[in-house]
């Protein structure tokens, strides 16, 4: 499970909008949004591509919370 809270905080504190982000992921505002609070799951390859934009070191604390 996603943890919505850690994940949005980091994604303004990158300079981002979810919808810039879901752009940069070559994904919708809606799919992203979904996958952020938990309706959907991350891909393994999206969790990747999060953690090269938004510099995540631990995985495990955002998105397998």
């Amino acid at each position: 499970m996603t943890n919505s809270l850690k994940l949005k905080s980091l994604i303004v504190e990158k300079g981002f909008t979810q919808q810039s982000l879901a752009s940069k992921m070559g994904i919708s505002f809606a799919s992203l949004n979904m996958k952020i609070h938990n309706k959907r799951q991350f891909k393994a390859k999206e969790i990747s591509l999060l953690c090269n934009l938004l510099t995540i070191r631990d995985v495990n604390e955002i998105f397998f919370a």
